[in-house]
């Protein structure tokens, strides 16, 4: 049971019970005889270690030694707009770069979703780590060498999905022991001959991770003898059930290659039959779990993310081994669907990290087909500034550099580089016979309709004068014909409703809600602006600190912002002056991190005044009384409600009526 002195149970209520169970301080004693003093002590005694577990100044270095930009940068590709940067959010879909990194106080939000923090926080959200674990992350990223006994901790840290967390566990147990039997075992000699005969060397085996399903399934034994959950098992996608309820492993004689997440965790398998059969597969697929979701995957986006970025450009292969056998020769900045075609949840990911995209499938007929169908996708699509690199005399990635060696492998995606416009020209070939008048008629029809899509003038006079000179035409006669096409092209897209206009950045994030009683959506109130102003003056200016804790039983209307005001108080018991980024991993709450970075993000003047602050405390102060009736109302109406005194509850209901009307004209008024 937790226990608190009346004093701070009338002044805090939900408040105080919100920020222990955020802060994991459930099942704690405690009294204390001064507003602030029951959760400060707390806070003073843990000083948020709880959640962190590294010492303060460990973790102080490890920010120190990372630009948040930089570590972003592998996940965003952020482009400097202002004084800020801006990209694509990676927690959620959008076409207008609404997501911002402040370089200088090294601290990221979004304006659009909320998001917001430190470079700890970022990672944490983005890929479901626990706090040690996004330290390890950091350091990991910034070459900071922290001490075995704080790596070991966040292998324990509590999972924010536990099921999630065991799936991994299963899955990485699985591939390192396709690995070892592929590597290490006679079994897995036939495999790895085969490997080694396609050009693929023990480093790049290593690399990928790739292995082998023995004929014997061996993996169902392996998890039984070590008492694996079955119900996980059945779930994990790794496993074939029958009628009866009985497992057997779903890869048997197979070649495996794991395909991971955008952290590098693997999720599922590609399964390459080796011993080829005419009742099984070539190739053989994880079915979708929990943790595998073909839309959302690229293979080998973890391991590419650097080189593209370092590229600024990603090569679409068509499949897994065109990817590795581009990786072994130095082109590694390469992807792959996991379907035929892209999706959009692929093409945004893509679109997050590079403004170009070259596609590289097979050469053959069905590819040049694969190839067109993405050019279309992608047009339609994505942003994308794209691309094709073709392979000569029909092979795919992988079978010309088997054929013709690294270094012409390598020319080829230096030079062989085609546009769009100039690859449909070559594809729109295929099934005509062009000495026949009708189809060159109808070849030279369909590439003036590829030219209209071009903006560049320059870009069509050079496609232009190649139908000059392939078809001995006249070139203004071609010109004359390009325009018209032109014209019916604008006229149909005028009559064509457009989108909706994109939305213009905000200035200022909208409030973010937090646990306890939130903010208001929409439009802020003269009391929530009030709040947010003060609330920033407060941390960043010692002396308005001072002058606002010395007025007697302040405290603000909405509850993230008195939470905030709570941590602070503990935070200054400890630092002499206020620093950022330290105080967003200070805050065990990690719900008012995006309140506290959307502060930062006003657009208010540098300087203060004394005039100003007791004008804020007012606006407050103002607001306060009736909500706190409010909340006591509602408390007197669950009591009465629970004693099942009927009269009385009618006439706190009435109470509480009059009350939320008079709130609301204070709202009103406040929004004049």
């Amino acid at each position: 049971m937790l226990h608190c002195c009346q004093t701070c149970d009338t002044i805090y209520s939900v408040k105080v019970r919100t920020l222990i169970v955020a802060s994991r301080f459930s099942g704690a004693a405690f009294d204390c005889g001064e507003p602030f003093g029951c959760f400060v002590g707390l806070l003073e005694k843990w000083g948020g270690k709880v959640a962190n577990r590294i010492p303060e100044e460990k973790v102080d270095q490890v920010r120190s030694a990372v630009n948040i930009a930089d570590f972003i940068g592998q996940y965003v590709q952020l482009k400097k707009a202002g004084k800020n940067l801006f990209g694509l959010c990676p927690f959620h879909e959008e076409r207008t770069p609404s997501f911002s990194v402040n370089e200088q106080k090294q601290i990221f939000h979004c304006f659009s979703c909320g998001r917001g923090g430190n470079v700890f926080s970022f990672i944490m959200d983005l890929e479901n780590l626990s706090f040690p674990e996004a330290v390890a992350k950091v350091a990991d990223f910034g070459h900071v060498d922290l001490p075995a006994s704080y790596t070991a901790q966040t292998q324990v840290s509590a999972p924010k999905d536990q099921e999630q967390a065991d799936l991994l566990k299963l899955y990485a147990d699985s591939a390192k022991m396709y690995q070892h039997i592929l590597v290490n075992t006679e079994l897995g000699e036939p495999a790895l001959e085969y490997l080694h005969g396609r050009g693929l060397d023990d480093d790049t085996i290593a690399t990928f991770c790739i292995g082998y399903a023995p004929k014997n399934q061996l993996l169902l034994d392996f998890f039984k003898e070590h008492g694996t959950d079955y119900q996980l098992l059945r779930q994990s996608g790794l496993f074939i059930e029958n009628q009866a309820g009985d497992l057997r492993d779903r890869f048997v004689d197979r070649v495996l290659v794991p395909i991971t997440d955008a952290s590098g965790r693997v999720i599922a398998f590609s399964g390459r039959i080796l011993t080829k059969s005419p009742d099984e597969p070539k190739y053989l697929n994880s079915p979708e779990t929990k943790l595998f979701n073909k839309r959302n995957v690229l293979f080998n986006f973890d391991l590419a993310r650097g080189a593209i970025r370092q590229k600024k450009a990603v090569v679409l292969f068509e499949g897994f081994m065109d990817v590795i056998a581009a990786y072994r020769a130095g082109i590694q900045n390469g992807v792959a669907s996991m379907g035929t075609s892209l999706t959009n949840e692929q093409i945004y990911a893509l679109e997050r990290v590079t403004d170009h995209l070259y596609i590289c499938y097979d050469s053959d007929m069905p590819g040049q087909k694969a190839t067109d169908r993405a050019l279309n996708l992608l047009g339609d699509n994505s942003r994308l500034n794209l691309g094709v690199i073709q392979m000569p005399d029909g092979m795919d990635p992988d079978e010309y550099l088997r054929h013709a060696g690294q270094e012409k492998f390598v020319k080829v995606f230096d030079d062989g580089k085609q546009t769009p416009t100039a690859f449909e020209m070559q594809y729109l070939k295929h099934d005509l016979n062009l000495q026949n008048t009708q189809d060159q008629l109808t070849y030279l029809s369909a590439v003036l309709e590829q030219l209209t899509k071009l903006s560049s003038n320059v870009e069509q006079d050079l496609y232009l004068n190649q139908l000059v000179q392939e078809f001995g035409l006249d070139k203004d006669d071609l010109r004359q014909q390009l325009r018209s096409l032109t014209g019916q092209r604008a006229v149909h897209h005028h009559a064509t409703p457009a989108g909706p206009p994109a939305v213009p950045l905000p200035t200022e994030a909208p409030p973010v809600a937090a646990t306890g009683e939130t903010p208001t959506s929409g439009p802020l109130s003269r009391v929530e602006k009030a709040e947010r102003l003060l609330m920033f003056r407060l941390l960043h200016d010692h002396d308005v600190w001072l002058r606002v804790m010395a007025v007697a039983g302040f405290h603000f209307v909405h509850d993230p912002y008195q939470q905030i005001l709570v941590y602070a108080e503990a935070y200054f018991k400890t630092h002499n002056q206020f620093d950022l980024a330290n105080f967003t991993d200070f805050m065990a709450d990690s719900n008012l991190q995006p309140v506290l970075t959307s502060l930062e993000f006003m657009d208010i003047a540098t300087e203060t005044s004394k005039e100003e602050i007791a004008d804020l405390v007012n606006v407050i102060m103002n607001q306060q009384p009736i909500n706190e009736q409010i909340n006591g109302k509602k408390a007197e109406l669950t009591a009465a409600k629970q004693i099942g005194n009927h009269d009385l509850v009618q006439q706190l209901t009435l109470a509480l009526i009059e009350l939320y009307r008079k709130q609301q004209q204070v709202q009103q008024a406040d929004n004049l």
